[in-house]
């Protein structure tokens, strides 16, 4: 269960928000804007951020009016995030492979790879579930995920980043079903290094489509990058799938 649930910990650790997002802001900015010119949600929409970590994706919806909710695991990322909500944006600790809100968003987002940390697909297809079952007859659902090929073919093994006087090396493997990344976090106010495995499920298009089908949920876009363009297996980094409930 340990290594199964690796993700609580490693969630919750500051290290893990300075690694990956205490960053320039511009990009996911850029996608969300994209995003919402592409999909031209109504004003009045309700919208769920599905793994939400500290919020900045459910922060900059907000921000252009919309009734944002954001859920994580985490209980830190949730207690940071809740010091920014207001009447359009709320938050809370939840994990998404439990049943919650019903036909109640327009939209459901899962951002930046937060998916696929299970174990199992049963535990996947929980997941699905509860996110297909909070959105409306009618909504849109989107899962922003890595794409599978493109990472094994440009895999950086091992390298070193320096991070505010922090030192992080990384290591990185995979297998049939997964992707590792080992992080060893080395910094002047630890005792001694912390060191969590990350493991990432590899989730194909396909694979997707199948849970999505599962639910009754129609795949109606798939993008490979954040412009928005084309899905290529070989050549696109991501793996952004949109899809319908009818």
């Amino acid at each position: 269960m340990a290594e199964k649930e690796w993700y609580k910990d490693w969630f919750n650790s500051t290290y893990y928000h300075k690694l990956y997002f205490d960053r320039d802001e511009t990009e996911a900015q850029k996608f969300i804007t994209r995003l919402v010119d592409h999909l031209k949600p109504s004003p009045s929409s309700r919208m769920l951020d599905v793994a939400c970590g500290r919020g900045r994706h459910a922060r900059f919806l907000a921000s252009k009016g919309f009734d944002v909710t954001g859920i994580d695991i985490s209980f830190d990322s949730i207690a940071y995030a809740k010091q920014f909500e207001s009447d359009n944006m709320h938050f809370y600790q939840h994990d998404m492979r439990l049943p919650s809100w019903i036909n109640y968003f327009d939209y459901a987002f899962n951002f930046f790879t937060s998916f696929g940390y299970f174990d199992t697909r049963r535990e996947n297809d929980d997941a699905v579930r509860t996110i297909t079952q909070s959105i409306k007859p009618g909504g849109t659902l989107l899962f922003d995920y890595l794409n599978v090929h493109y990472v094994e073919d440009r895999l950086v093994h091992n390298e070193v980043k320096n991070i505010d006087g922090t030192e992080y090396e990384i290591h990185r493997w995979h297998d049939d079903r997964f992707f590792f990344k080992r992080i060893i976090v080395k910094d002047e106010n630890l005792k001694n290094p912390i060191d969590y495995t990350e493991k990432v499920g590899k989730l194909s298009l396909g694979d997707f489509t199948d849970m999505l089908s599962f639910q009754k949920m129609q795949v109606s876009e798939v993008f490979g990058d954040y412009e928005l363009n084309g899905y290529d297996v070989r050549k696109t980094p991501r793996l952004i799938v949109i899809a319908k409930k009818p």
